[in-house]
């Protein structure tokens, strides 16, 4: 199921993700386009959602990461990071918060695609962990 929070003249989101990376014709749309094609390899069951006046958002019970796209960056923000262990090291930017954390990716720097999709899966599993009851 894919949802939006606003108007997209018909189109699914996944069809405005897909505009956005044409639209960039750049490296910053091959950077996006990679890094949704790692979301979507570490999670099968992962919603593409647009929110916030254009920005692509990936979401499995929750939030997992938004996609944005800068003139010289394109930036991972994982909604629950903070929460996350990121034994790559991949967080660099968004480090002061208590509870996001973001990617940033700069021109010609590679993806360390094995850590990206092992923080995929640890944002879907604490998205989807059972609360635990107050007592």
């Amino acid at each position: 199921m894919q949802k939006t929070s606003e108007p997209t003249d018909g189109k699914t989101p996944s069809e405005m993700i897909d505009g956005r990376i044409a639209s960039l014709a750049d490296w910053r749309g091959e950077t996006l386009a990679r890094v949704r094609a790692l979301i979507k390899q570490a999670d099968a069951e992962v919603e593409e959602t647009w929110k916030w006046r254009g920005v692509p958002v990936w979401e499995h019970a929750g939030i997992i990461c938004t996609g944005e796209t800068y003139k010289a960056v394109v930036k991972l923000t994982f909604a629950k990071g903070a929460a996350l262990d990121d034994p790559a090291g991949l967080f660099n930017s968004s480090l002061e918060g208590n509870v996001r954390r973001a990617i940033d990716i700069h021109e010609g720097e590679a993806i360390n695609e094995a850590a990206l999709k092992a923080l995929v899966l640890a944002a879907v599993a604490l998205n989807t962990a059972k609360k635990k009851p107050k007592g």
